[in-house]
């Protein structure tokens, strides 16, 4: 098991499974008791979470969507994956959007999105020419080339 340092400012909450086979960790809204965010269709806001990391170095946490808030409201986010390096020491917003078609509420401890923590693996680019590339079936054909069923 990887151990990752986190700060919560107080009344913040530390990320959580929802259930024991989950493989991400939800994290909540952190805001004020007393104020709500309303999205309007069309919106986005960087919601903060009150949560500070330290990555261990060679891994980082990338910022996934809700599915229920997606499929339910039609609200996700806005970089989505959103990737946390393991430098980076700020607070931890999650840019929320709404393409619903109602507004959309959040409020303090809401759960917004999910964290996986992840293993970065070093990579070292080779500049080739176009011809030194193995050509394949598919080869050059891009958006839904191998279709629908």
């Amino acid at each position: 098991m990887i151990s990752v340092k986190v700060y919560c400012e107080k009344g913040a909450r530390l990320p959580e499974k929802a259930t024991e086979q989950s493989a991400c960790y939800d994290v909540r809204a952190f805001l004020p008791f007393d104020q709500e965010i309303i999205l309007e269709h069309g919106d986005w806001f960087a919601v903060p979470t009150g949560l500070y990391f330290q990555i261990p170095e060679g891994f980082f946490i990338s910022v996934r969507p809700r599915s229920g808030l997606a499929y339910q409201y039609g609200v996700t986010l806005l970089n989505s994956p959103g990737t946390i390096d393991c430098d980076y020491r700020g607070e931890l917003k999650i840019i929320l959007i709404n393409f619903g078609k109602s507004t959309f509420t959040i409020r303090h401890n809401d759960r917004i999105a999910q964290i996986l923590l992840e293993k970065e693996v070093p990579v070292h680019f080779i500049s080739v020419d176009k011809k030194d590339l193995t050509l394949t079936k598919r080869n050059d054909k891009g958006f839904g080339s191998t279709g629908i069923t």
